[in-house]
């Protein structure tokens, strides 16, 4: 093996041409979801103040968003609702006329093509704001996956192309799995959010969707951030289960957990770039303290090169828009 003088490894940089040429990981607005979130009403688009760009948008204005975003090649959209009541248990959340189902409808009449994946969860349609059924002060696992399943089976029946459980409940993924099979759609897959940890940076989407917890936290059922071989028995339990797509979210802070499901697991890979990690990049960007633009390519090609075969991002739109720029 050579060594320098012979070898200079910096002759492969030196060209803008030669650095494409033995690029590793490449980044391609096919790699992109774009999260969208949805109210009641039409021609609603409420500014997100935590999250400057992203809006809550009625069905109408989603619709449109949606089309702009199939405009830039975007393949997918993820939906969340914010509903106009809320209780006990997230009536709404599988209602055949809730938000999301809505949303649905919309979004499908106006873009067709454009995969629509549905998050299932009850934080956003629940008083209390946590994930499950309450009974005693704690989230009651198994009276959750019974209303998981009908959210995930309404969503379905509405047209969503992939149905997301995120409650972090165990068994939900079979729960669900079953349910579309008994009702005739065993042809829906399932992204499951399989290592999904108690991370800081969800605040902002917690502002967007007001699902902040009345009491207590998520750490019983949303896993521990020191933890990776947990992550592991989570996804081998899901795919065991029947999910089609594992997930890994957050996504910057957890490029380890990427990887090492990545090198376990031969299934699609999602990663979620989630509302904290954004809201970081946009406020040093509005500070002057680094390039957006340079920042966020660089962050979603570090979660492409821990192993993601696609990322749920807030900055999909733009970055659709760069990546097109860069040809």
């Amino acid at each position: 093996m050579s060594t320098f003088p012979q070898l200079r490894l910096r002759r492969l940089r030196r060209t803008q041409g030669l650095r494409d040429l033995v690029r590793e990981t490449r980044l391609s607005v096919h790699d992109l979801v774009y999260p969208l979130f949805v109210v009641p009403g039409r021609a609603q688009r409420q500014e997100i103040p935590s999250m400057p760009g992203i809006y809550r948008l009625s069905p109408d204005m989603a619709a449109k968003e949606a089309e702009e975003a199939r405009k830039l090649d975007i393949p997918a959209v993820l939906l969340f609702g914010i509903p106009s009541r809320k209780d006990e248990e997230g009536s709404e959340a599988y209602d055949p006329r809730g938000i999301v189902q809505e949303a649905i409808r919309e979004i499908k009449g106006t873009v067709p093509e454009l995969v629509v994946i549905t998050d299932v969860c009850l934080c956003e349609y629940t008083s209390h704001g946590h994930c499950g059924v309450v009974t005693g002060g704690e989230v009651d696992n198994d009276r959750t996956l019974e209303l998981l399943a009908r959210a995930a089976l309404s969503q379905a029946e509405a047209g969503a192309d992939i149905v997301a459980p995120s409650a972090m409940m165990d068994g939900q993924v079979a729960s669900i799995r079953e349910r579309l099979d008994e009702q005739g759609l065993s042809h829906i897959p399932i992204m499951a959010y399989s290592a999904k940890y108690a991370s800081a940076f969800f605040e902002p989407f917690r502002e967007a969707v007001e699902s902040a917890p009345k009491f207590g936290h998520r750490r019983g059922y949303q896993m521990d951030p020191a933890n990776v071989r947990e992550a592991m028995r989570e996804i081998e339990q899901d795919v065991m289960e029947g999910a089609d797509i594992i997930l890994v979210k957050p996504a910057m802070a957890y490029l380890d957990v990427i990887a090492q499901a990545r090198s376990s697991f031969p299934y699609p890979l999602a990663a979620y770039n989630v509302s904290g990690e954004y809201a970081m990049v946009k406020a040093a960007a509005r500070n002057g303290w680094l390039d957006e633009r340079k920042a966020a390519l660089e962050v979603l090609t570090a979660i492409k090169r821990a192993g993601a075969d696609f990322i749920i991002t807030y900055h999909a739109r733009e970055a659709a828009g760069w990546l097109k720029e860069e040809g």
